[in-house]
């Protein structure tokens, strides 16, 4: 047991940093090297919440997809994971600010070819 353990402590060591990928809904590869992400639990509306203060673009998991908000402030962020209900304040601060409002991601990326 302790030498099965250690080997598979070993394994890990050694195994290589990969960061992942992930699509968002404008089909954009989105590498999320740089983002602190956290799983979501307590919340039905939102599954994962990634962000990544420097850049302070915002990717969050909703009913399994992937969305990407640009110019949110790391406030915006705590008040989001702070709030009693995650889904309400998503849906009623960031989520109607997507279109033409200030967390639109304006981006000259080309989107993904199948």
């Amino acid at each position: 047991m302790v030498r099965t353990l250690a080997l598979l402590l070993a394994q890990l060591a050694t195994a290589p940093i990969v960061s992942e990928t992930v699509e968002t809904g404008e089909r954009h590869l989105v590498d999320l090297g740089s983002f602190e992400c956290r799983d979501i639990t307590r919340s039905t509306v939102l599954q994962r919440v990634c962000y990544d203060r420097a850049q302070q673009d915002l990717i969050v998991a909703n009913n399994g997809a992937y969305d990407r908000y640009c110019g949110v402030t790391p406030d915006t962020v705590e008040r989001l994971l702070g709030a009693p209900s995650m889904g309400q304040f998503f849906n009623q601060n960031i989520k109607p600010e997507t279109t033409t409002g200030s967390y639109a991601c304006r981006t000259h990326e080309p989107a993904r070819k199948d």
